[in-house]
């Protein structure tokens, strides 16, 4: 009677330190419980997103009721390859994505070295608040202000005129400089990284030996940064191969995003087997980089 009595009065232990209980000396389900929310947001989110997408791309729309038909079909596959203007808009794309990539590794190389190896406490942290405050302005005011920059009474004609010359306007170029702009910040942060953990008696040492900055940049840097400049050419590139507001707002030129954008409500199947393009050319771009052992060293 006395020991029902003791343990009916002992306190009631929550849920929480069950829980803790539990997982104490499990490792591995410490681990599962702690990955089990992102992982299972990456396979129901983005994952199943996906997959959904994919499913939708081989569907086809009625002739008739204009419906989507949910019946298994090669023809939007084989219109976005048989088409010549296909072709062109997914190779115009990829055009502009390599060069937006290139120029901002262009530009972002010597500022994150001098943001790394040459500039004092003081002036680096101006500099990384300098990078990083374009990313705190919204995408569309960016754009936007671009778009104001880039028109014919705009800021960029203004300063030309003088000189007897024009800027170039809406189009290709319009979509270039503005992309590259709005994603630079994301090669300087991953360049600027990957700098600052070089050691500086590699640097020292080089030029011990003789060698002069080209070579010293060639032979030492540029090898041991590379797979920070191949991380932000993953964000530059697949960037802007998706992206449909800046090529509508600042070029009339269809871009993959663009033609995915205006057929999502109207077909369906085609823009789903249109949107599946950047997703392979990405999937090649990290396998061909991966072969080149850019993630050997990250």
């Amino acid at each position: 009677m006395e020991a029902a009595d003791v343990a009916s009065s002992a306190p009631r232990r929550s849920a929480g330190r069950r829980l803790a209980d539990l997982l104490h000396g499990r490792p591995r389900l410490q681990v599962s419980a702690l990955l089990a929310g992102p992982v299972g947001w990456l396979v129901i989110g983005y994952l199943g997103s996906l997959a959904v997408l994919l499913a939708a791309s081989f569907w086809t729309l009625g002739e008739l009721s204009g419906e989507v038909e949910q019946t298994f079909t090669l023809d939007n596959y084989e219109q976005i390859i048989t088409e010549p203007v296909y072709r062109s808009i997914a190779g115009r794309t990829v055009l502009i994505a390599a060069l937006v990539t290139l120029t901002d590794v262009l530009l972002a190389l010597p500022l994150a070295f001098y943001m790394a190896k040459v500039a004092g406490p003081r002036a680096k942290g101006m500099l990384v608040v300098a990078v990083l405050v374009p990313l705190w302005s919204a995408y569309l005011v960016k754009v936007y202000a671009w778009r104001t920059i880039l028109s014919q009474e705009g800021a960029l004609n203004w300063a030309l005129a003088p000189f007897g010359l024009d800027g170039p306007g809406y189009g290709n170029v319009a979509v270039w400089i503005v992309m590259s702009y709005i994603w630079l910040p994301y090669m300087v942060i991953p360049i600027y990284a990957g700098l600052e953990r070089l050691p500086d008696s590699l640097l020292s040492a080089s030029e011990d030996l003789g060698a002069h900055p080209g070579l010293t940049f060639r032979r030492v840097i540029l090898p041991l940064v590379f797979p920070a400049i191949v991380a932000g050419s993953i964000f530059t590139f697949s960037l802007t191969l998706g992206d449909f507001i800046a090529p509508q707002l600042v070029s009339s030129t269809q871009f993959i995003g663009t033609v995915v954008y205006a057929n999502i409500t109207n077909n369906l199947p085609l823009a789903a087997a249109f949107a599946t393009v950047p997703i392979m050319i990405m999937v090649v771009y990290l396998l061909l980089a991966r072969r080149l052992g850019a993630f050997e060293h990250v």
